[in-house]
């Protein structure tokens, strides 16, 4: 039985979208008759070469020079597209200053530097600075340029920049612990770091430059720094940004092979060394456009996506960005000095679209806000979310407490192939705690263990054709052993992403959390999403975390831990209220063998529950290894699981 509607889109709605262009343009193009979304999706993973041609085409892709073939290898990995085209992607991005130099391309909203506006004008003469005085340093095609900024112009400036060089991008938060950036930045050997010495934070200033010094000792390999002064001075010897953007220079761009390295991202590195995934100019060009079908975006929308530089979804934003859209950067702490403070944001720059995490989200639920009654929200007509399963009583606190006609589109993808799998459709209904349907040209499917097809049944998630945007390779995985183990030493060529999955009947998806953090018991699989659903959907539990512990010759052990709400007491009441909910919702064969309280869910920095780490701990794993606290949101928050795996041992011996 399929979740109940929420919204559906009028046809006059429906027939203006950029996915009604875009099906249109294909059945013009190519004398197809498609009866509905689904064979669409069916056609674009079928036809590779001719649904990437229509990508290609659709959007005019800016380019230097095109190529005959779109998919002259078709496995994974190791797909090659577009062999001999010549693309650039800071190109493509500022292509869009010559129609209107005038409108805004960005809006900072800072709680370092306060509000600014930069033209697309002013946003292309002052890459063209940057990259003069990159090149100037020395940088050219393949040279690592890295930075550790916050979510605000100077890092899209740079970006961009290093991009118009075929130099190569990686960035890192500010709030990110040293160990953290080494990590990942030393892996690298970058040429130029750009730095923030200090930012404010829920109203505090926060001085980075303690550490800022040790990590600049630990990289060798950096020439030259530039800085950005908040809390003191520029080193003698370093260059200040400031210097660097006002230069008066051509805008020039390196033409480079569609597989050219654009940018580097890191995986969450909670649990081991961080891998670096490289990915390419031309497939992020692809996969981000194609992105703008799924969010409906063109230059006549204001979007911005709640986010750290250090999360997938800032660069994802620059999608937004290479469609004309308007970005606005939000540039600060979320909850301060109270929740309300991003749907100020969203109302007062009248944006279109916003997205966030779904813990964002929750959290907003949580504290009671009205931003629809407190705030003018007309010209909002789209909302995303992503970093873990939105609930369904997320779904309904945003269409009852945020907008009611309104066109809500989570997704779910990854890092790793700087997209989504699964996410929106503007012609489509939303139904609750669905995400509307597979995203085209991404054959996902969920896979038993022995590889067959589930519909309406919970599975791996998989995608059995190749992607433009799938990884390069790793930085320093020479012989690609790290990158099969990571995604294809389940299914011989076909990438495993790690998450459970359902595909509905009507095509829609529902995601059930990391298949590694799976819940067995008595020979029934569960994704712990199920469990979140009931335990937060109760007002009494803020957040929750929970993991099953399946000891050799015994049976599964589930403990859940639970952060009550404000004023919440933490007793036999609120525990019964938690079990009734399980049972009436799950079942009661996943009622936990103990419900423990703990201050806060430890989480990564772009809002993932560390399930793993956990599970790992409580089977009697390293503390010190099971996880690494400098890529954490909160590390203090894994002391509690350290403290209650010390209790379980000693209750263990004494047993």
């Amino acid at each position: 039985m399929s979740n109940p509607v929420l919204w559906l889109p009028t046809q006059e709605r429906a027939d203006a979208t950029r996915m009604a262009e875009f099906t249109r343009f294909v059945e013009a193009r190519h004398g197809l008759e498609f009866k509905d979304y689904n064979a669409l999706w069916e056609w674009s993973v079928t036809d590779l070469d001719s649904f990437w041609r229509a990508i290609w085409e659709f959007f005019e892709i800016p380019h230097f020079k095109d190529s005959d073939t779109v998919l002259a290898d078709r496995k994974m990995p190791g797909a090659a597209w577009f062999p001999g085209a010549e693309v650039n992607y800071a190109h493509a991005i500022l292509c869009h200053a010559d129609k209107d130099p005038d409108r805004p391309a960005l809006i900072v909203q800072s709680e370092t530097f306060g509000r600014s506006e930069l033209s697309w004008g002013e946003l292309r003469a002052q890459v063209a600075s940057v990259a003069a005085n990159l090149k100037a340093l020395g940088v050219g095609q393949g040279d690592r340029v890295v930075a550790i900024l916050p979510n605000t112009e100077t890092a899209v400036i740079a970006l961009l920049a290093t991009a118009s060089l075929g130099a190569i991008w990686s960035i890192c938060a500010p709030d990110m612990g040293h160990v953290a950036i080494l990590d990942r930045f030393q892996q690298i050997e970058p040429k130029v770091l750009i730095v923030q010495d200090g930012y404010v934070h829920a109203g505090k200033t926060v001085d980075k430059r303690d550490l800022l010094k040790t990590i600049t000792q630990a990289l060798p390999t950096v020439e030259h720094r530039i800085w950005v002064p908040v809390t003191g001075d520029v080193p003698e010897g370093d260059l200040a940004w400031a210097d660097v953007i006002g230069q008066d220079a051509q805008p020039g761009f390196q033409p480079v092979p569609f597989d050219h390295p654009l940018w580097i991202v890191y995986s969450s590195g909670t649990t081991g060394n961080p891998k670096p995934i490289v990915h390419g100019h031309g497939g992020i060009l692809l996969e981000m456009t194609k992105q703008a079908l799924h969010q409906d975006v063109s230059d006549r929308d204001r979007f911005s996506w709640l986010t750290s530089s250090g999360w997938i979804m800032w660069n994802s934003q620059i999608a937004a960005l290479g469609q004309g859209a308007t970005v606005a950067l939000f540039d600060g702490a979320p909850n301060y000095p109270d929740m309300t403070v991003v749907w100020q944001f969203v109302a007062g720059e009248g944006l279109t679209y916003f997205g966030a995490g779904a813990a964002f989200f929750e959290g907003c639920r949580k504290s009671g806000i009205t931003p629809g009654d407190a705030f003018d929200l007309s010209a909002l007509r789209s909302m995303g979310s992503t970093g873990s399963p939105l609930s369904s009583d997320g779904y309904d606190w945003i269409y009852t407490q945020v907008k009611a006609d309104m066109w809500l589109a989570p997704i779910s993808g990854g890092t790793d192939l700087a997209g989504a799998f699964v996410g929106g459709n503007p012609m489509l209904p939303v139904r609750a705690g669905e995400m509307q349907c597979r995203f085209l040209g991404n054959a996902v499917r969920a896979f038993d263990e022995d590889g067959n097809d589930l519909i309406g049944e919970v599975g791996e998630l998989v995608c059995t054709e190749p992607l433009p945007s799938m990884p390069l390779f790793f930085w320093g995985d020479d012989d690609g052993s790290r990158l099969h183990d990571s995604y294809f030493d389940t299914y011989p060529g076909i990438w495993r992403h790690g998450d459970w999955i359902e595909i509905t009947e009507d095509g829609g998806a529902v995601i059930y959390g990391r298949s590694d953090a799976t819940i067995n018991r008595k020979g029934l699989r569960l994704g712990s999403s199920e469990i979140y659903r009931a335990v937060e959907g109760l007002d009494d539990v803020l957040d929750s975390l929970v993991v099953d512990l399946e000891f050799l010759g015994r049976e599964s052990f589930m403990p859940l831990f639970v952060v009550p709400a404000a004023g919440v007491a933490f007793d036999d009441a609120l525990k019964d209220k938690i079990v009734q909910a399980i049972r009436d919702t799950v079942s009661a064969r996943f009622v936990p063998n103990e419900i423990v309280e703990i201050a806060e869910v430890p989480r990564t920095l772009s809002g993932k529950k560390l399930e793993v780490p956990v599970k790992k701990l409580l089977l009697g794993g390293d503390p010190d290894k099971v996880v690494n606290r400098d890529s954490m949101a909160n590390p203090g928050a894994f002391d509690a699981f350290i403290a209650y795996a010390a209790r379980q041992d000693d209750a263990a011996r004494k047993g």
